[in-house]
């Protein structure tokens, strides 16, 4: 029967080649997701990545088409909705669905269908779409500019938010903003439409001239790290470099490329804004880093640099979208020109999904209160009262319950890897230094291999501290392993192996919560980090998930009760300070003063014992939309129940190796993997169907030698017209089965080479003991019919 590689071989490339595509332009078996990430346990794999039969591009990096290719006994039109859906997320204008012999169109810019009988030439689907957008011919060549080429190919969500903010600024749009979640490459994404833009001379006064561009963040890290890594190739062309750092009050017209912290170009009472220095008319484009972090603000500070420079082109990157605390964001830029969520990168495996514990001291769950008349380690009388979550490290400091959290994080890490890289978020500096100094007391073994194991990294830590953090931040550096922070890393930092974020204080923000979330996200397969694990010790993570704005729910959470937060502290390398939040611009590095401004926290040391209660577990509902307490046999059997409404449809369609492959796959897309449900049952000595049968349906669990010995009982009135060979055959197939699964049936020939009665024949040869080819596979067909009978 003819299939669907038949069609694209035979009638597709022969097609695309008479309509003038080159193979430059065609691109087959395109897979434009990594498969996201299924997490069992302590393990993960990738589900299946989306794939497009082809693409069709006008040049490498401008997309046009997709084409999905079916078996030409098949409809013409049955691919098509298929087509239509990989357009719509890669946001390309057309689909094509074809079995070879028709064509069938859908025009995603006017939402027409028609039937063809040729595929369009490149120029008609360019001229559609330049019609159709009514750019200028310049504008339209500026798109079809390649990306820069080193190591970094960008995804489909990448080349989107290019080309689509590329287009809104080369339409004379002003104000552009994209959302898109931390980890997603959001500078990477400046870069390109910076490039774009510099190769293709665009600027906004209509000269030849090279554009200049403004990279603007309120951190020195969010600079630094883009200005030397991500835009390095502005650093090594044949002109020279073209960009420059503004900083210590020094001003360059000269050059092309500038990047700045709001705070080096910012007035304040000991100097005038380095702004005013630079015309009104100076940059072309000005690429605002984090762009919800105070700088549209109407009663911002840093609001004068952006009104300074109003009549550049001005594009705000963000990972968070539209909320209440973002709202000025939204209003000064506009509705984004595309979004990416977490929830969609999580899906597509770009990033790593998380897996929650949710850890609760007896202090946090019923309150602490002081006997009468007791002083804290200061000898101070601490006031009577009944003291919860919000009050803890900003108004008493309860060092057990500090000691406690550490013993379970250290007990955690003892029995999954001590070489997991872990942030640890506290309230303020004082706390991260007493949760450094807790762990380094339970850890002194690692501590005598690696003297960094554990680091603070805060202002008061300065360059020692900034040194701890370049390091965690490697890759290939074993130490430090748990760095302790409170503010300083929650936006900013590329940690791509962090394989645990611990909250141990109140987060109120929901933009806040995502940039710590963000630490974890990033994905290296290289180094074994699929996914990551939040311990919530506040409840602030937990809160969040429920929150409906949030966007990317975890996969499982773990509540713990260990028998027994806050205030935040800003923290900022730039000497120039940052915005604190209600905008106002501080000096995060004198701490002194930050202290003096609040009541010294009553410290309590010793006589409060902190026990761990007990721990649960809660998965995703089977609607993905809340979570609730499970056992994770439980939500098998509702997965399994989503597939199959009966015990007899389930057993009818495993029988079947196809229909048995798509139902395994169904599973491990919602979070089932079969391996997994055999170690939680402790039965893999069991066939998948039984497991699946008793947690779906009640069934009883059988072993597959009982299943092999009921299917013997059956098989000489199934198989009475075969001789002794074939029986023998059949009996060694059925011993296969038993020990080793049902897959050893579905595996063709190979089975035969393991086989005493065929590992030294051909096929032809265990044919004819069949009485031929199609007999052994009415047999082969037959035996599974037998097993699941």
């Amino acid at each position: 029967m003819p299939t669907e590689a038949d069609t694209c071989r035979t009638y597709v490339l022969p097609g695309l080649y008479a309509a003038g595509w080159t193979d430059e332009q065609i691109r087959e078996q395109m897979t434009f997701t990594d498969g996201r990430i299924l997490v069992q346990g302590r393990t993960a794999k990738r589900g299946k990545p989306k794939r497009v039969d082809y693409l069709l591009s006008l040049s490498r990096d401008y997309p046009l088409a997709v084409v999905e290719a079916k078996a030409e006994y098949l409809s013409p039109a049955q691919g098509l909705q298929q087509a239509i859906d990989y357009a719509t997320v890669l946001r390309l204008p057309f689909a094509y669905s074809t079995n070879g012999h028709g064509i069938v169109e859908r025009d995603l810019l006017t939402g027409v269908e028609s039937e063809l009988g040729a595929f369009p030439s490149p120029a008609e689907l360019r001229d559609r779409v330049r019609a159709h957008r009514g750019l200028p011919p310049q504008a339209e060549d500026r798109l079809l500019l390649p990306y820069h080429r080193g190591d970094r190919v960008p995804r489909y969500y990448q080349r989107i938010a290019i080309q689509t903010a590329s287009e809104a600024i080369l339409r004379g749009q002003k104000r552009v903003l994209l959302t898109l979640a931390t980890g997603t490459g959001k500078t990477e994404i400046a870069f390109q439409i910076a490039w774009k833009l510099w190769q293709g001379r665009w600027n906004l006064d209509g000269s030849s001239r090279r554009p200049r561009v403004l990279f603007l963040a309120d951190r020195t890290i969010l600079v630094d790290d883009p200005k030397d890594k991500t835009f390095a190739p502005f650093g090594t062309l044949p002109d020279g470099d073209v960009r420059f750092k503004i900083e210590r009050g020094q001003v360059n017209l000269a050059r092309q490329m500038y990047f700045a912290t709001y705070q080096a170009l910012a007035e304040d009472d000991a100097r005038p804004g380095l702004y005013r220095q630079y015309p009104p008319d100076f940059f072309d484009l000005i690429i605002v880093d984090e762009a919800h972090r105070g700088s549209a603000g109407e009663d911002s500070s840093w609001r004068a640099i952006l009104e300074h420079f109003s009549g550049a082109t001005q594009l705000g990157m963000t990972a968070t979208p539209l909320r209440e605390d973002t709202r000025d964001t939204y209003a000064y830029f506009g509705q984004p020109v595309y979004e990416y969520s977490l929830a969609q990168g999580i899906q597509d495996g770009f990033l790593a999904p998380y897996q929650v514990r949710r850890i609760i001291t007896d202090a946090d769950a019923a309150g602490w209160r002081p006997i009468p008349g007791q002083t804290d380690a200061y000898g101070r009388e601490i006031p009577d009262g009944v003291y919860g979550t919000k009050d803890f490290e900003t108004f008493i400091s309860l060092e057990p319950r500090t000691k406690a959290v550490a013993r379970h994080l250290v007990d955690y890490l003892r029995a999954t890897n001590v070489m997991d890289k872990t942030l640890v978020f506290c309230v303020d500096q004082e706390h991260a230094l007493q949760m450094r100094n807790e762990i380094a007391r339970l850890m002194p073994d690692l501590l005598a291999r690696f003297p960094d194991y554990v680091a603070r990294v805060v202002a008061d830590e300065g360059d020692i501290g900034k040194g701890h953090l370049s390091t965690f931040q490697d890759p290939e550096k074993a130490s430090p392993v748990v760095l302790t922070t409170s503010r300083l890393l929650s936006t900013g930092v590329d940690a791509p192996t962090v394989q645990n974020v611990v909250i141990f204080r109140v987060v109120g923000a929901m933009a806040e919560f995502k940039q710590i979330i963000g630490r974890g996200t990033r994905v290296r397969e290289d180094h074994g980090k699929l996914f990551f694990t939040i311990f919530d010790y506040t409840g602030s993570a937990t809160q969040k998930f429920a929150d409906p704005e949030f966007d990317g729910v975890p996969v499982s959470t773990t509540v713990t009760e260990i028998g027994s937060e806050g205030q935040v502290e800003a923290e900022e390398e730039d000497a120039g300070g940052e915005l604190d939040p209600e905008g106002v611009l501080v000096d995060p590095w004198n701490t002194v003063a930050e202290h003096s401004e609040r009541p010294s926290k009553y410290l309590v040391q010793g006589g409060v014992s902190v026990q761990v209660l007990h721990e649960t577990v809660q998965e995703l509902d089977a609607n993905g939309r809340q979570l609730r307490t499970v056992e994770f046999t439980t939500y098998a059997g509702e997965q399994v129940r989503s597939l199959s409404m009966t015990a007899d449809d389930l057993r009818h369609r495993w029988a079947d190796p196809r229909e048995r492959q798509r139902i395994t796959e169904a599973l491990e897309e919602r979070g089932v993997a079969l391996e997994h449900l055999e170690r939680v049952m402790g039965r893999e000595d069991s066939d998948p169907f039984d497991l699946l049968i008793h947690v779906a349906f009640g069934g009883p669990i059988l072993t597959r030698r009982q299943r092999a010995e009921a299917a013997k009982k059956r098989q000489p009135d199934a198989f009475a017209q075969y001789g002794p060979v074939a029986q023998t055959i059949l009996d060694q197939l059925l011993h296969q089965y038993a020990e080793h699964g049902i897959d050893e049936l579905s595996g063709g020939a190979e089975v035969f080479k393991v086989l005493p009665a065929t590992r030294h024949l051909n096929l032809a040869e265990v044919g004819r003991a069949f009485g031929g080819l199609p007999s052994l596979r009415q047999a082969l067909d037959t035996l599974p019919r037998l097993i699941y009978a």
